[in-house]
C-alpha cells in the first residue's frame, strides 16, 4: 500500500524546519551549485554534440565531393575506391542498376534507404542521413554522381561526449563539495552575530540581568535585530524598575493604615481578654474606634483596588467601542453620589461621542469627581462640564477648594504623590495617576489649572469620534444616533442630603 504523498511532504517539511539555519544554508548552497552544474553540463553537452555533428557532416560532404569527382571521370563501375583504413570513414558507390560497390575488408553499411535510392535515380542532389543500429550508429551522406551516387559514412562516436560528461561529473562533484564547504563557512561567518546574540539572550535569561546591553555590531538586518532586542531590554528594565517602585511605594503607603488597623485591633483584643472592654472603652469611644476601623478598612480596600488597577497597566479585556461620553460622566457622578452621599455634583454636559473603553473612562471620571469632592466646601458643589471643542471632547472638573500650589502642579499625576496639605485627607495618591494612564491610553491629555472659583480645575481632552464615521455607521448595529436636545444637555445639582 503506497503512502500518501501529502503525509510524506508534511514529514519532509517538519524535518527541514527542525534543521539549524546553518545546516539549511549549507544544503541550499550545495543544491544550488549542483543544479547549476547540471544545467551547465546539459547545455555544454548539447553544444558539443551539435559542434561535433556539424564538423562530421562538413567532412563527409568534402570527402563525397572528391569521390564523386573521381567517379564522374573514371565511371562508377571503374572508379578506384580508397582502401578501408580500419576505422573512421566508410565509402560506397550506388550503381545505376541499384547494385553497390564497397572497398575490400570494409564493414557492411546499412542497406541503401529509399531516400538514398531516389538520389541515385536523380530525384535529388544529395541527402544527409543518420541512423542507429543495435551496435553502431552511422552518419551517411549521399551525393549524386553520374548515373548513380556515392556515399560516405562515419560511425557515430559518442566517446568525446562521454569523456566530457565524465569530466563534468567529476568537476560537478568537486564544485558541490566545495560549495557545501563554502556555504558552511559563509553561514558560520554570517550567523556569528546571531550566535553571539543568542548567547547574550541566554545569559540574560539565566542571570536575569537586564542591564547588560548586547554589543551593536554588523550591519543591515543583524544590526536592526540587535537594536530591537536592546530596545526590548530597555523596555523590560523600565518595566521592572516601575514594578519595583510601585511595590516600594505600595508597601510604604500600606504601612501606615495597616499599622493603625493592627494597633486598634490589638487594643480591642487585649481589653476583651481582660474583660475590661466595656469599662475601658465607653460607648462613645468604642463607636469612634469602630468607625476608625471601618474607615481604615475602606481606605485599604480602595488602595488595593487602585493598586490592582494601576498594576494591570494597559492590559484589559474591555473592548473599545463608540460611546456617548455624556452617559459615562452621568454614570460616574451617580456612582460618586452613592459612595459619598455628602458630595454635591453640578452637571453641565453635552452629548459627545468618543471611541473608548466605557469602564476605564468611568473610573477616570469618578476619580476626578472624588478628588474634587475632597476639597470642595460643603456648600459648594463640584462642577462637571462636558462639551465638544473642535475635534476634541473636553471634560472639566473644578472645585471651590484652596487649589493646587504651583510647586505641586508638575507632580499632580505622579503615583502616590500627595501634597503636604492633603496628608490628613483620605486617599492613596493613586487616583489622578490612574486618570493620567486612562487618558493616555485613549490618546488624550490631562492638565491642571486654577478654577475661576479659586480651587483646582482638572481638564481632560479626548479625541472625539469623526462626524463622517458616525454618519457612515448610522445603519450599523451599535452605531450612535443623535440624542434629543433634552438629553444632549443636562444641567442640575443633586441634593446634598442622603
Amino acid at each position: 500500500m503506497s503512502r500518501p504523498a501529502g503525509r510524506d511532504s508534511r514529514r519532509l517539511t517538519r524535518w527541514w524546519r527542525r534543521r539549524s539555519l546553518r545546516t539549511r544554508l549549507t544544503v541550499i548552497a550545495a543544491i544550488a551549485i549542483a543544479v547549476s552544474v547540471f544545467v551547465a553540463f546539459q547545455v555544454a553537452s548539447e553544444l558539443l554534440d551539435w559542434e561535433l555533428q556539424d564538423t562530421a557532416e562538413d567532412q563527409l560532404r568534402a570527402d563525397s565531393r572528391v569521390l564523386a569527382t573521381n567517379a564522374e571521370r573514371a565511371g562508377l563501375a571503374q572508379v578506384q575506391l580508397p582502401p578501408y583504413p580500419g576505422s573512421g570513414r566508410l565509402v560506397r558507390v550506388i550503381l545505376p542498376d541499384g547494385s553497390i560497390r564497397t572497398p575490400a575488408g570494409q564493414p557492411a553499411l546499412p542497406p541503401v534507404s529509399e531516400h538514398a535510392g531516389r538520389v541515385a535515380r536523380g530525384a535529388s542532389a544529395d541527402l544527409m542521413e543518420s541512423g542507429d543500429s543495435d551496435d553502431d550508429g552511422y552518419l551517411i551522406y549521399t551525393l549524386r554522381a553520374g548515373d548513380g551516387a556515392v556515399q560516405v559514412a562515419r560511425v557515430a562516436d559518442d566517446s568525446p561526449i562521454n569523456r566530457f560528461g565524465l569530466g563534468m561529473l567529476l568537476i560537478g562533484l568537486l564544485c558541490v563539495v566545495s560549495g557545501a564547504l563554502v556555504g558552511r563557512a559563509v553561514a558560520r561567518t554570517g550567523l556569528a552575530p546571531i550566535d553571539r546574540l543568542t548567547a547574550a539572550a541566554v545569559r540574560v535569561a539565566h542571570t536575569r540581568d537586564l542591564d547588560a546591553d548586547i554589543p551593536d555590531e554588523g550591519g543591515g538586518e543583524i544590526r536592526r535585530l540587535i537594536q530591537s532586542i536592546n530596545n526590548m531590554l530597555a523596555a523590560l528594565r523600565d518595566s521592572r524598575r516601575a514594578q519595583r517602585l510601585l511595590a516600594e511605594d505600595a508597601a510604604h503607603e500600606l504601612k501606615t493604615p495597616l499599622t493603625s488597623l493592627r494597633l486598634n485591633i490589638e487594643l480591642l483584643i487585649r481589653l476583651d481578654r481582660r474583660g475590661t472592654l466595656d469599662s475601658a472603652l465607653p460607648a462613645e469611644s468604642r463607636t469612634r474606634l469602630l468607625n476608625d476601623l471601618g474607615a481604615q478598612v475602606a481606605e485599604l480596600s480602595t488602595l488595593a483596588a487602585e493598586l490592582t488597577d494601576l498594576a494591570r497597566g494597559d492590559v484589559s479585556d474591555e473592548s473599545t467601542e463608540l460611546l456617548d461620553l455624556a452617559d459615562v460622566v452621568v454614570a460616574a457622578a451617580t456612582q460618586a453620589r452613592s459612595r459619598v452621599p455628602d458630595i454635591e455634583v453640578a452637571l453641565d454636559v453635552t452629548s459627545v461621542w468618543v471611541s473608548g473603553r466605557p469602564a476605564a473612562l468611568q473610573r477616570a471620571v469618578l476619580n476626578l469627581i472624588d478628588n474634587a469632592g475632597k476639597w470642595s466646601p460643603a456648600d459648594q458643589p463640584v462642577q462637571v462640564r462636558l462639551r465638544a471643542q473642535g475635534a476634541s471632547a473636553v471634560l472639566e472638573v473644578d472645585d471651590a477648594g484652596p487649589g493646587i500650589d504651583a510647586a505641586d502642579v508638575p507632580r499632580v499625576f505622579d503615583r502616590f504623590y500627595r501634597a503636604d496639605s492633603a496628608r490628613a485627607l483620605p486617599g492613596s495618591g493613586l487616583g489622578l495617576s490612574i486618570v493620567q494612564r486612562v487618558v493616555d491610553a485613549h490618546g488624550g491629555r490631562a492638565t491642571v489649572a486654577r478654577s475661576p472659583r479659586g480651587g483646582a480645575l482638572l481638564r481632560v481632552d479626548l479625541p472625539a469620534a469623526p462626524i463622517a464615521r458616525l454618519t457612515a455607521g448610522a445603519g450599523h448595529r451599535g452605531a450612535p444616533t443623535p440624542a434629543p436636545a433634552a438629553r444632549r444637555r443636562t444641567k442640575g445639582r443633586r441634593p446634598s442630603g442622603p
